[in-house]
């Protein structure tokens, strides 16, 4: 099996749909596997992929285990010599995997990989970061960059340049290839599962930094490409259930790859919104 394509799914039944109807016009000479993890999603997303689609392998859970659980269940079992974090909200062009996979052989130094995303309007998606740090989160906690954009600036990488491949911190993952070999070779692993400590946010994050720790690189290329309609699950949280998924995974990243006091700068200035919201 050359690729295993993994796509947690929830409440995102017509998005996945055509996720799926692209995914498998997809063009080119290599073997993939598709696996759909449902989270229990009340909108009847599973039984959209069994009736329409009966040769995903689709893996339903009894309760909504989020992004880092429900990935895992499927890296499981995954054959592929890649595997593809996909999530269901995005659509692949006709040439999207091919693409992908051979820029990826071409660079197994590249444990993990990243493409170039495109918004509906065809806009391009910035999606390298920098490690997240003190005061980049502090910033965003405080809601600084609604007034001053510009503080966020160097961890957003405002200047990067996209059509050029290279070794970067972290990407987006909507679309994020592993090459599982690499993996392999680098930490003596044979599975690259996700931190469960994270439900959502910060769980593509935490595996590049765990890339890195061990002396591996993540790269963005734009080798390949891919639509990507940006947050539609996110979406249908409740603000204040989104704001506590993400404050949850930020403490729990900084616990693991942080110091102490950072942490507690960090739980403070949460509780310090929550007095102002109040």
């Amino acid at each position: 099996m050359d690729l295993s394509i993994i796509i947690v799914s929830w409440e995102t039944r017509e998005k996945l749909r055509h996720n799926l109807k692209a995914l498998f016009l997809s063009e080119g000479d290599f073997k993939f596997e598709v696996f759909v993890v449902d989270n229990n999603s009340s909108d009847k997303s599973a039984e959209m992929v069994a009736s329409e689609f009966p040769e995903v392998k689709l893996i339903r859970n009894e309760k909504n285990e989020g992004f880092a659980k429900a990935n895992n269940c499927a890296i499981q079992k995954a054959q592929g010599r890649f595997i593809l974090l996909l999530n269901p909200d995005m659509k692949l062009y006709s040439n999207s995997l091919e693409k992908a996979l051979l820029w990826a052989e071409k660079n197994p130094q590249a444990v993990v990989s990243g493409f170039r995303l495109l918004s509906e309007n065809g806009k391009l998606v910035a999606q390298v970061r920098k490690f997240p740090k003190l005061f980049d989160q502090l910033m965003i906690i405080l809601k600084i960059p609604h007034f001053f954009p510009f503080v966020l600036n160097s961890y957003l990488q405002k200047d990067f340049n996209y059509n050029k491949a290279q070794v970067v911190d972290s990407i987006r993952g909507s679309f994020f290839l592993i090459n599982v070999k690499s993996w392999q070779d680098l930490s003596g692993k044979e599975k690259p599962y996700l931190d469960e400590r994270y439900f959502v946010w910060f769980e593509e994050v935490d595996f590049c930094r765990q890339v890195k720790s061990l002396g591996g690189e993540v790269w963005y290329s734009p080798a390949s490409e891919a639509l990507d309609y940006v947050g539609q699950s996110f979406s249908l949280l409740k603000r204040r259930q989104a704001q506590g998924y993400f404050r949850d995974s930020m403490l729990k990243y900084f616990k693991k790859w942080g110091k102490p006091n950072q942490v507690f700068v960090l739980r403070f200035a949460w509780n310090l919104l929550r007095v102002f919201i109040r």
